[in-house]
């Protein structure tokens, strides 16, 4: 990494010529070194290690046996029988996680994007409300706002059922809502995805104005709704969590109690394959909910349910959880931080967040050379997300962003890959300069 660290403190706008081209070249060469040394190193997926998914072991001791399978209201989680919410006290658990009381909280199997995903496709096939018209028969195409960056797997959702997507500006603290409110103001825009606590990828809370504009704020369409996916409630890399207002009762307190779509899980908390979906809602929500997802199943893993509420308790239990997954995870990101200061900072080559939570790193690399750090971090071993998926249809209009996931590899790895990647943005960087001189020598 001689020629990445050697450049560190040179501004690469103001380098001459000859400076860029000394630099290109030595750039190049440990390129090359890194194509030799034969590595694979993967930064794609935010997916919890080894280590942190072990934290759950309990998991697999919590219900013993068959006189073990009886919930605190009597139910046989081995059978059919019980509330197609899920039990009492695993809503319980979950609510102050889910901002919502029990009555108004859904368990279900491992994937709040199952969940998400048939909110959606009730909406379009039944309406948003009973007596509502589905939004699959409106003569054109319905919208959603996609703030972006965002998560790659709410925009295929909407790509998947030809729900057109409008990207809207993240500001660090949450979408830009002078857009959003203009938006909202066509009543074709019948709903908006929102990652509101340690963002996927860009690892902002949104502040308490915008959770309050987003409550308040008049929409045409008078069946809009917020998908709020809360994925990351829980995921702090520091000692304390932000604090995020609960957008059911602002929604409520505005007099839009039906805008909120609340979802969480316990993918990252638990067990990712094998953990709860959570979905909280108004009133009048939760019953159009459970209306229709009456035909698709008799009802969710209570038993994987009696699993969780055994081996936590109480949501004090889960707070100390959290500080266990952060104890293994906050070094990994400290890692990347590091090497991105050490080798990107002061060059003008990149941008990079530094979150306080969630699972990810959003680096913005030069304009119009994302794909080209992507090809060049692929050739040397460096696995990354695609350049543009984390915007709507993969189009990411400046070509600027990269999403890391820090949490799975080894912190070694995990060093080694940001290391190589800090080359290939400083080598596509000095490429578009002198592309870009060259065209006006």
């Amino acid at each position: 990494m001689q020629a990445a660290e050697a450049i560190a403190a040179t501004y690469l706008p103001e380098a001459s010529t000859a400076q860029l081209r000394d630099l290109s070249s030595r750039l190049q060469a440990a390129h090359a070194a890194l194509k030799a040394a034969g590595r694979e190193l993967n930064l794609t997926r935010g997916k919890p290690a080894t280590e942190q998914v072990a934290l759950s072991d309990a998991l697999l001791t919590a219900v013993t046996g068959r006189a073990d399978c009886l919930a605190e209201d009597g139910t046989d989680c081995t059978n059919y029988y019980g509330s197609p919410q899920g039990l009492i006290e695993t809503r319980r658990l979950f609510a102050p996680i889910m901002g919502a009381p029990p009555e108004q909280i859904l368990i279900g199997n491992n994937s709040s994007l199952a969940l998400m995903h048939d909110a959606v496709v009730f909406a379009l096939l039944t309406g948003a409300r009973d007596g509502g018209e589905p939004w699959s028969r409106s003569r054109t195409p319905i919208a959603f706002l996609c703030p972006a960056p965002g998560y790659d797997r709410h925009f295929a959702i909407c790509e998947q059922y030809g729900i057109r997507m409008i990207p809207v500006r993240l500001t660090g603290h949450g979408p830009d809502m002078d857009e959003v409110e203009r938006l909202v103001a066509d009543p074709q825009v019948k709903g908006m995805w929102c990652v509101p606590k340690y963002s996927n990828p860009t690892g902002e809370t949104y502040a308490p104005e915008i959770v309050e504009r987003l409550a308040r704020m008049p929409a045409a369409a008078d069946d809009f709704r917020v998908l709020w996916d809360n994925a990351y409630a829980v995921h702090t890399l520091t000692e304390t969590l932000d604090d995020l207002v609960n957008f059911i009762d602002a929604c409520a307190r505005a007099g839009h109690p039906d805008r909120a779509l609340v979802f969480a899980s316990t993918s990252k908390i638990t067990y990712a394959q094998a953990g709860l979906g959570l979905f909280a809602a108004s009133p009048t929500n939760m019953a159009w909910y459970l209306k229709r997802l009456a035909s698709r199943t008799i009802g969710p893993d209570k038993l994987n349910q009696l699993r969780h509420a055994r081996m936590f308790g109480d949501a004090a239990a889960i707070d100390r959880h959290m500080q266990r997954q952060r104890r293994l995870i906050a070094p990994k990101f400290q890692a990347v931080q590091d090497v991105f200061r050490a080798q990107l900072g002061g060059t003008g080559a990149a941008r990079w967040t530094e979150p306080r939570g969630g699972y990810f790193i959003s680096l913005d690399v030069t304009e119009g050379c994302a794909k080209r750090v992507a090809m060049l971090a692929k050739d040397c071993g460096v696995a990354v997300v695609p350049a543009g998926r984390t915007f709507p249809y993969g189009r990411d209009p400046n070509d600027t962003n990269l999403r890391i996931a820090p949490t799975f590899p080894p912190i070694e790895e995990v060093r080694q890959a940001a290391q190589a990647l800090a080359t290939c943005t400083l080598l596509a960087a000095t490429e578009k300069l002198l592309r870009d001189r060259g065209a006006n020598d």
